[in-house]
């Protein structure tokens, strides 16, 4: 089996204190990757808590006994929420893993006029794969903060859900008017980053998104794919807050 090394071993809060099965990716990155033998840590953290230490006290025939000590606070959640036109589940994917990587607070997957309604009962919705990407992510990024994700609610209702006062961009090839790296933003504010689905905004939707505050900007004139667009204006954004 080929295990795929990560940064930081995250386990659920219920997971403490109970063993981990020998068939568990993360024994097997311990055991495979890190080798580790009864009495070595490891880094590893809580899911949206706290981050330490793990210590494995005993390797059994079916499963690994590990202590946690908690060294560091959970994070607090990144300023930026990422809405994104439901795409095809592959990439999906690619947006989850990549977009908790890079760090964002809140990750929305909106239905749009010129997307596909059926992406969003894709099992990697209805049977919860979504989260493992997430997870990867974070791993990756060494970090416990996982985004809150949505997925298939309509343009409308996402926005409703948004923070009193974010600061909202669109990105949007036809009608930008400047770059999205030309946009000043205080340090501090919440901003919200809405990236069309992989047909970009209807003429509609262009309209609903100025009437609700939203400033369309571009990334240049190059056409990139949707899950490229999504990490190079969240990189920017993050950028001008001065977060990278």
């Amino acid at each position: 089996m080929t295990v795929a090394p990560v940064n930081l071993v995250l386990f659920e809060i219920a997971e403490l204190g109970q063993p981990l099965a020998l068939a568990d990716r993360r024994a097997r990155h311990l055991l495979d990757v890190l080798r580790r033998a009864p009495g070595d840590t490891f880094d590893a953290g809580v899911i949206d808590g706290p981050r330490g230490k793990g210590t494995v006290t005993a390797i059994g025939a079916d499963a690994i006994a590990f202590s946690f000590e908690a060294l560091f606070p959970p994070v607090a959640p990144e300023p930026i929420t990422l809405m994104v036109g439901l795409p095809r589940p592959q990439t999906a994917r690619d947006i989850l893993r990549d977009v908790t990587t890079l760090g964002a607070g809140a990750l929305h997957f909106v239905r749009t006029e010129k997307g596909d309604a059926n992406y969003a009962s894709s099992s990697l919705w209805s049977s919860g794969e979504w989260r493992r990407h997430a997870l990867a992510g974070a791993e990756q990024a060494f970090t416990t903060r996982l985004p809150t994700v949505a997925h298939g609610q309509s343009l409308t209702a996402a926005l409703d859900a948004l923070p009193a006062g974010s600061v909202r961009l669109a990105l949007d090839n036809y009608e930008g008017a400047a770059p999205l790296s030309a946009t000043v933003l205080p340090q501090g504010a919440h901003v919200t980053l809405a990236v069309g689905g992989e047909r970009g905004w209807s003429a509609a939707e262009r309209d609903f998104l100025r009437a609700q505050g939203f400033v369309l900007a571009h990334l240049g004139a190059r056409v990139l794919r949707t899950e490229t667009a999504c990490l190079a204006a969240l990189a920017i954004v993050r950028a001008r807050l001065g977060l990278m």
